[in-house]
């Protein structure tokens, strides 16, 4: 489950950017991403409780295919800093514009829900704060030190901008704040980020994934990139190798999925027998956790993934210095 703690009032208009693009036909999904409507009794609490509490869910606005399986379960991806981004990325359905200033009671409250929901495993994301003078990185600290307060048995995987243009010190202060998993997505292949991706740089991306091995080696650091966009299945595996020169150990892939016709248009379905070899090529370079499918999305089964993750880690040989 995808929860936004809003610390806005009202949700932002639509980016005139993504509003003045050209529209693209939405393609018919095939069989093996189609599922079931949501309806469970895990899923009916989980909804009674967002409402109960007012809050927003990623979920729901971005239409997730995954909804009912997490919902189900309980998972959390916590949005904070708002529901209104300063970027225009042409494959994302979050609002653009000028956001709002920021709650400073939000990561108590974030604290809150995590400790009321019982949560074991949390995800924290933001969208992007070009406007701060450090791109949000002291609230996202902030965040995760009010969950270690309020659940200290939980363990939190953070969903980071990318702190284009910022400090140093902003990044470093929210890997000092001693997350258990550090995600960053690179998206897609650097050829393609001019027009999927415009406000971002490949390679900074590449290097804030670095910086957190650099400063905390015993950190895990994930990230996640789109298929569908157009891109080939060489520069897939060239981002692959980007990755593990950057030491991250957990890659997610999974299938873009256009949210409206105003969005970057699907290339094409990748087949699950393709999600099946990427898994493999993914292994074979050394990424102690992959998890490659049509419907896999960064927060799915994060927790089970965590765990796999850290047992996979403990199961490597003991190298002397």
């Amino acid at each position: 489950m995808a929860i936004v703690i809003d610390s806005t009032s009202a949700r932002a208009p639509r980016h005139p950017e993504k509003q003045a693009r050209p529209d693209s036909p939405i393609l018919p999904k095939p069989p093996w991403l189609r599922v079931r409507a949501p309806g469970s009794a895990g899923y009916s609490e989980t909804r009674r409780i967002v409402k109960t509490h007012g809050l927003v869910t990623v979920c729901e606005e971005a239409a997730c295919p995954n909804i009912g399986e997490c919902w189900s379960q309980s998972h959390a991806t916590m949005m904070i800093m708002g529901e209104t981004c300063t970027r225009a990325c042409a494959f994302c359905n979050v609002a653009t514009g000028l956001p709002g200033p920021l709650d400073p009671t939000e990561p108590r409250r974030v604290g809150e829900a995590v400790a009321l929901m019982g949560l074991k495993h949390v995800v924290i994301t933001s969208v992007d704060r070009d406007d701060l003078p450090d791109g949000g990185a002291a609230h996202f600290a902030a965040t995760v030190g009010a969950i270690r307060a309020a659940a200290p048995r939980a363990t939190i995987e953070i969903l980071t901008p990318d702190f284009l243009r910022k400090p140093v010190a902003a990044a470093e202060a929210v890997i000092d704040s001693g997350p258990d998993v550090f995600n960053h997505n690179l998206e897609t292949a650097p050829r393609l980020y001019l027009s999927i991706r415009p406000g971002a740089r490949y390679y900074h991306s590449l290097r804030l994934l670095e910086r957190v091995k650099e400063r905390k080696p015993r950190m895990f650091t994930k990230s996640g990139l789109m298929v569908g966009l157009g891109e080939a299945k060489e520069e897939v595996m060239q981002v692959m190798d980007d990755m593990r020169s950057a030491g991250v150990d957990f890659i997610t892939i999974g299938q873009y999925l256009q949210p409206s016709r105003k969005h970057a248009p699907i290339d094409r379905f990748v087949t699950p027998e393709e999600f099946a070899a990427l898994e493999t090529i993914a292994r074979a370079k050394g990424f102690l956790m992959v998890s490659a499918s049509p419907l896999t999305r960064s927060s799915h089964h994060a927790g089970e993934d965590f765990a796999r993750l850290r047992e996979a880690r403990e199961a490597l040989p003991i190298t002397k210095a």
